[in-house]
């Protein structure tokens, strides 16, 4: 038998990194290009890592989990604050979908750590070959291939035969836009400033995971495992603050002093400025050139959706890729998965996290009680807490794509 064309993979993010280890568990081949070197993979700005148990469950079909657990903390726990009354609205507890799932929990596991282990796994794979320092140039699709070019380590130009694309590049997916896909949505007005911190917030009744409402400037507060451990801490600023301002280590002791209301200097391990989009892809697929992650939609990091539903698109692909490419489904299964994830983007990710925002930086003071009461309302009953849990751990966005034809 000839041997087959591999899939081409771009990016060694999360989604890429998920897409070529499920594939490969399908025994299909994998190229996976990725621009960063090994000397500077690890060296980059942190980000997500609240770990949804579905996310969780597509992690331990990989083998993935187990490298990861030792690494984060479990967190059975969330919680809604309103911050004007320094008082807890209502917390949610995973225990209640324990027949849901092995996973009753979030793992608190940054995507740094994550792709470390996941590239280790992948460079042993025999079926992946993980190509660093490779930049993505362009694309040329055949009938039955995709001419790849790509610019190595030497800086010299090569093209490579696959046959399937997937961009997993991010943003600023060159996939994307060589397709002239759009990308519907909008930016917020606004950008946040994340702050890392060595001080355990727990003394003041916060757990691993909470959202603080606020009229003038809501938060987010996640602890993440060290050493030492460290608490991010996320508030909105004004697009035209400049950032220098922004980032003065007195601005951000300030920042805290204010959060906490007490007076004390605080041990900052860094910070990081980002603007917030919502945006959506038109198309996920064109051809054999598939969009995955964030080259397919971005959104608020408010309510952990972004990684985790990359992660999902790249299971929800890889599995209907290893059938194609085993002969047992045929390219519809690629238009199912447009179809599928992407009314998951902008019916559930999408919609869930401008709500959460929205919910978060409510100024009407009427409106902000009643979506108190309305959480509390659903904490208090665990009925109503479960069904909660299932659409904010992703289970029902889940169920739901797998009923779409």
């Amino acid at each position: 038998m000839a041997k087959r064309d591999p899939v081409a993979v771009i990016g060694a993010g999360p989604v890429g990194l998920c897409l070529a280890l499920a594939l490969a568990q399908q025994d299909v081949s994998v190229v996976l290009f990725e621009q960063m070197s090994d000397d500077n993979f690890l060296d980059q700005v942190p980000r997500a890592g609240s770990n949804h148990p579905t996310t969780l469950e597509f992690f331990d079909r990989i083998g993935l989990y187990t490298k990861m657990e030792p690494r984060g903390l479990i967190a059975p726990r969330f919680q809604y604050w309103d911050r004007q009354d320094t008082a807890l609205v209502a917390e949610f507890d995973h225990a209640l979908l324990k027949d849901d799932t092995r996973f009753p929990y979030v793992l608190q596991c940054e995507r740094i750590k994550i792709i470390e282990e996941a590239l280790m796994m992948a460079k042993a794979h025999p079926l992946i070959e993980v190509r660093m320092a490779t930049e993505f140039v362009s694309f040329e699709q055949k009938n039955d291939a995709v001419i790849v070019q790509v610019k190595n380590a030497a800086g010299e130009t090569e093209s490579i035969r696959a046959n399937y694309l997937v961009s997993c590049e991010g943003a600023r997916s060159i996939a994307r836009k060589d397709l002239d896909v759009e990308f519907e949505g909008f930016t917020y007005p606004e950008r946040t400033i994340n702050i890392e911190v060595a001080y355990d917030f727990r003394q003041h009744g916060y757990t691993e995971r909470n959202y603080i409402s606020d009229p003038v400037e809501y938060s987010n507060l996640f602890h993440w495992k060290g050493p030492p451990d460290r608490w991010r801490i996320h508030f909105p600023t004004n697009i035209d603050d400049d950032e220098n301002q922004l980032k003065r280590p007195e601005a951000l002791q300030q920042r805290l002093r204010q959060f906490l209301g007490i007076d004390r200097d605080f041990d900052i391990c860094g910070c990081n400025l980002y603007t917030v989009h919502q945006r959506v892809a038109k198309r996920f697929r064109a051809g054999r050139v598939l969009l995955a992650g964030d080259s397919a939609h971005v959104n608020s990091p408010i309510g952990g959706m972004g990684l985790n539903s990359g992660v999902h698109d790249a299971f929800n692909l890889a599995d209907k890729l290893a059938r194609i490419l085993h002969g047992t489904a045929d390219e519809a299964e690629l238009d199912r998965y447009e179809r599928q994830r992407r009314h998951v983007a902008v019916k559930h990710t999408q919609a869930q996290t401008i709500r959460n925002k929205r919910m978060l930086e409510e100024r009407d003071p009427a409106v902000r009680q009643r979506n108190h009461d309305e959480l509390r309302r659903q904490a208090d009953d665990p009925i109503l807490a479960r069904k909660f849990l299932l659409r904010s751990a992703l289970f029902e966005s889940l169920r739901e794509a797998e009923q779409i034809a």
